[in-house]
This record gives C-alpha cells, sequence and structure tokens, in this order.
C-alpha cells in the first residue's frame, strides 16, 4: 500500500468499544429524559440514538429537546444517566473478540493503551476485573466533571508515553466521531468501530475509516490507515 503508515501503537476507546455496554447507555438516556418529562420527549431506539449521537453530550440532549438544557436540567440528566448507568452496566462484558485482538496486537511485539472518558476511579477496577489490564502499557480514565472533548486528554495521553509512542505511528481505535478528532488533533490517525455510538452512516460521514468489528479496526490499523 503505498504512503502506508502501520501503526506501532494502538489506543483504545472503552465504552461501545472494547466494553459493550449500549444496553445500559441507552436505558441510562431513557431514563435522564424520563426525569425531564418535556412534551415531545420520546423513548429513544438504539437506532435512533446511534443515528443523532454527537459530543459534547449537552449537543446531543440539544438535538433532541430543540433547545440547550439548563444547568439544572443538565445536573439532573446527568445524575440520574450516572446512577442508572453504574446499576445497568454491571451486566455488560466485553466486545465479541476484544480478548482475541488485545493478545494478538501484544504478541505482535507491538503496543496499546486504554484512554476513556469514563471515569478514572471506575474504570480501572472495571479493567482489572476482565482480567486484561496487562495487555496495556497505560489505562487511563477521565478525572474531573463528566462531558467534554477527548482531544485534550488524548495529547496529555500519549505525551505520557512520549519515550516510547510515536503520535504518527499512532491508531486510536473508538466507536465515536470524536475519537477520530481527537486523533486528528493530536497527529494520530484513527479507525471508527459501527458497534457503539454511532451508525455505520454517521461515522462515514465523519471521513475517517470506518470497521465493522475489532478485528477489521485492527487489521485496517496494521495496514496503514
Amino acid at each position: 500500500m503505498g504512503g502506508a503508515i502501520p501503526a506501532q501503537h494502538l489506543v483504545w476507546d472503552w465504552n461501545g468499544t472494547l466494553f459493550h455496554d449500549m444496553d445500559a447507555v441507552l436505558g441510562a438516556t431513557n431514563a435522564a429524559f424520563a426525569e425531564l418529562a418535556l412534551p415531545g420527549l420520546r423513548s429513544l431506539t438504539l437506532e435512533r440514538y446511534r443515528e443523532l449521537y454527537r459530543v459534547p453530550v449537552t449537543e446531543f440532549y440539544e438535538a433532541l429537546m430543540g433547545r440547550a438544557p439548563t444547568p439544572a436540567e443538565w445536573e439532573l440528566m446527568d445524575g440520574t444517566f450516572q446512577r442508572h448507568y453504574a446499576r445497568e452496566s454491571v451486566r455488560c462484558g466485553l466486545t465479541a473478540g476484544a480478548v482475541d485482538v488485545l493478545d494478538g496486537w501484544r504478541d505482535s511485539g507491538r503496543s496499546q493503551s486504554l484512554l476513556s472518558m469514563y471515569g478514572h476511579e471506575d474504570l480501572v477496577p472495571l479493567v482489572e476485573g476482565f482480567g486484561i489490564a496487562d495487555r496495556f502499557v497505560r489505562v487511563q480514565g477521565r478525572t474531573g466533571p463528566s462531558g467534554g472533548s477527548k482531544a485534550e486528554h488524548l495529547v496529555r495521553h500519549l505525551a505520557a508515553l512520549a519515550d516510547d509512542v510515536a503520535p504518527a505511528r499512532t491508531v486510536v481505535i473508538g466507536d465515536a466521531a470524536d475519537d477520530g478528532h481527537a486523533a486528528r488533533a493530536a497527529g494520530a490517525r484513527a479507525v471508527l468501530y459501527t458497534g457503539g455510538s454511532h451508525s455505520r452512516a454517521s461515522l462515514a460521514r465523519t471521513g475517517f475509516p470506518v470497521a465493522d468489528s475489532l478485528a477489521e479496526a485492527v487489521g485496517m490499523a496494521a495496514a496503514g490507515v
């Protein structure tokens, strides 16, 4: 492949990518909207969620409400979402094939890390509980309030790995358009996975490479997307 730069490092997203939690996310989102009881809001199907989802999450809520949520509404919805998600996500597991692709990449002698907007104190024990923490050279979750963009977090994440990881040889694998934009801002590349928060059509509109399985995403990264 002329001009292709094979990846030497992968940065994995967690929610919706390695962790198959869309049932919990959808249920928590609908619970958050139910708290507002606003006319015109209805329960979301997975298809509608995936077509409309965007980051920051306040813009997603605005698209559904027809206006921006007030600070009080945002606080209520975010709190409700977090409570419902914490309760429902314990039933969720790793995405099919996740362990195989993580093992395959590690065994090839290349490196990988995990970066998530999920709270760090909750993320680390969850990753350890699935027995996969040793596959990563770094596991990093969000610190501070929820929401916001992933780009600044990715820049700091790669800076912490700077001695061993070059952004130009790094591919981010995630399920959201924000993963692609973050990768571009950090000088890395991205492959977007269709099994999470976005529909295939909405991911394709971003212009980033799109994969329908984790194995396909890794293959594209290895080939030099």
